[in-house]
This record gives structure tokens, C-alpha cells and sequence, in this order.
């Protein structure tokens, strides 16, 4: 169904890429063909990128564009992985970064963010504390803020990763399923996929039951910002999704689903058995429907699961979880 995965590689902005001269910052990923349960799918494995996560494609090229506009500093607010990909770019532009998180966020990504160089501060109980503060910090004169999924210039680099799927599958694939936090992946792929033509594709558009704001949102026709987000998938806690959102579903066939928490842990577990493959739990929310058979996926015969990224996980975390299962 799918070609061989193509190799990591860095390459030059193809024409009419959205991408600013130069190198961009993330890579081409991988294309992997999986058995997930009863489902062959082809997992799209963002995991490895040089950031670990897809995050790295939307924000490189925004952190590109504000320093060719002279911004000298970087800030930003993250649940983790946006963090470390602001700082793994600001390191490559030789830009300094501060990195608010808030205080779920774990003590290995802390360390790591500010292994990079990074400024960390820690404000607040949720993404949303974290994001306040970060805003008022980004007031300083030559600071750029980085928002982690609520921006344009994010979702024309994280579209990217349709153009690489255009090169990579045979034909489009019926069903792209993806985790949701605030939208910022989501966003991304339905504007690549309008630039491809890929009306009929469908997107499972995932969600951990503790964070579910897309949802209700689509249900009720407004943004639902919800009290108080809980989830494991850490990166997928916060309070409400992207208002941009609302249009965008409504112009493509995206189906909203919501996982339990021990199911996204689950799947973290399996792949890492199955595959060799260590994913966080927001990657976990999106295998979930596959390994669990769910009949969101039955009579789709080319899936496509996006797997967002790796980076808050630690192999003591995975090692707890099965036993645990």
C-alpha cells in the first residue's frame, strides 16, 4: 500500500513550499507500515523529528520568520513540546529563549528544555497560567512570542507534513487520524490537504477524555473552554481549542472521538512491544481507535496515523505503565 519509508533528510524549500530560504528545520519523516490490531495503517512518524515531535515543522518556520523581521529573543508557553522545539530552534538561529510551563509539566522536560539553553520558568497549574505569564514576558522590546498551537504561520509549516504524505502514499488515504490539544496539528493537515485536492480524506480527529474541548465544541457550535482539564497526555491538557477550528472542521470531514486515559497508556505500551517505537500518551490518543478495534475505523482501507512525538516519555514511564497494564 505504501512505498518505503524515506529516509531522514534535510532538504532545500521545494517550489512553492510555504517555507522561508534556507533550510527549513525539520526533517522529512518516515512512512511506516504498521499492523495496529486488526488495522494495517501507515504511521506518519513525527516521533522523529530532530525535536521529537511534529511541533518542530510550524514552529521552526515561525521562529525563522520573526528573526528574519529582527526579533532578538524568544519566548514562549508550552505543556513540553512546544517548549523544546522553540528552544531547539532558537539554539539553531542562535536566538535566547525563555520557555514557560506550567507546574504539571514533568521535571525530565524541564531539564531537558534547559539542556538546550533555554531559559525555564515555571507559572501556574495549566497551559493556560503558563500562557498569560509568557505573554506578558513577550512584551519586551526585540521578543517574539511563539504561541504552541494557535497561529497561521504554525499551520503553514505543520502542513508540510501533507506534502510529504503526497509524495509517500500511493493514492490519498480514506482516513488521517491525529490526536487534538488546542488544534495546532489539525489545522495544519486540513490546510494541506485543501492544497492538495484531498477533499474525501476523512480525519479522525482524537482526543483524551480529560480533554476533550473539540468535541463539545463542534456539538454545541462555540469554543467550550473547559474548567479543568486533566489528561496523561500532558500535551493534549488544555482548556479549549483553536476558534479558528470551528470553520475549518466544518469545510472537511472531520469526525471528533474521544479516548479513555488507560487506553491512550495502552497503545503507548504495545507500540513500544510491537514496533521497538517509545511515543508519549498524546500519541497514544490517536493509536487507541486502531489497537482497540474501534468501529470509527472499520471499512477504511488506507489509514494514516500520525505519530506526534516521543519526547515526554521516559523509558521508566513506559517500564511503570506495563507493568501497571
Amino acid at each position: 500500500m505504501y512505498p518505503n519509508p524515506c529516509p531522514l533528510t534535510d532538504t532545500e524549500p521545494a517550489a512553492g513550499s510555504p517555507f522561508l530560504p534556507g533550510r527549513p528545520l525539520h526533517r522529512v519523516t518516515p512512512l511506516l507500515d504498521a499492523q495496529l490490531g486488526r488495522h494495517r495503517a501507515a504511521l506518519k512518524l513525527e516521533n522523529l523529528q530532530p525535536a521529537r515531535s511534529f511541533k518542530i515543522r510550524g514552529i521552526g518556520h515561525m521562529c525563522r520568520h520573526h528573526q528574519l523581521n529582527g526579533a532578538r529573543s524568544l519566548v514562549c508557553s508550552s505543556a513540553g513540546n512546544a517548549g523544546y522545539a522553540v528552544a531547539w530552534a532558537g539554539r539553531e538561529l542562535g536566538l535566547p529563549v525563555t520557555v514557560v510551563l506550567p507546574a504539571a509539566s514533568s521535571q525530565h522536560m524541564r531539564r531537558r528544555i534547559a539542556d538546550l539553553g533555554a531559559r525555564v520558568k515555571v507559572h501556574g497549574k495549566i497551559w493556560d497560567d503558563a500562557n498569560r505569564h509568557a505573554l506578558k514576558l513577550a512584551r519586551q522590546p526585540g521578543c517574539a512570542y511563539i504561541p504552541p498551537f494557535d497561529h497561521p504561520l504554525l499551520w503553514q509549516g505543520h502542513s508540510t507534513l501533507v506534502d510529504e504524505l503526497a509524495t509517500q502514499c500511493r493514492q490519498p488515504p480514506d482516513t488521517i487520524v491525529l490526536s487534538v490539544g488546542g488544534g495546532g496539528l489539525l489545522l495544519g493537515v486540513l490546510r494541506g490537504l485543501e492544497r492538495h485536492g484531498w477533499r474525501s480524506t476523512r480525519v479522525l480527529a482524537v482526543e483524551p477524555e480529560g480533554a476533550a474541548s473539540l468535541g463539545r465544541s463542534l456539538a454545541e457550535n462555540r469554543i467550550v473552554a473547559l474548567s479543568r482539564p486533566s489528561t496523561c497526555a500532558t500535551s493534549l491538557c488544555v482548556s479549549r481549542i483553536s476558534p479558528s477550528l470551528l470553520d475549518a472542521c466544518r469545510q472537511h470531514r472531520v469526525e471528533p472521538f474521544t479516548v479513555a486515559e488507560p487506553a491512550c497508556i495502552k497503545a503507548c505500551v504495545r507500540l513500544a512491544n510491537e514496533l521497538g517505537l517509545v511515543v508519549e500518551p498524546a500519541c497514544g490518543t490517536a493509536l487507541a481507535p486502531l489497537y482497540d478495534n474501534h468501529p470509527a475505523v472499520e471499512g477504511s482501507r488506507n489509514i494514516v496515523v500520525i505519530a506526534c512525538g516521543g519526547q515526554v516519555v521516559e523509558l521508566q514511564e513506559l517500564a511503570a505503565w506495563e507493568s501497571a497494564a
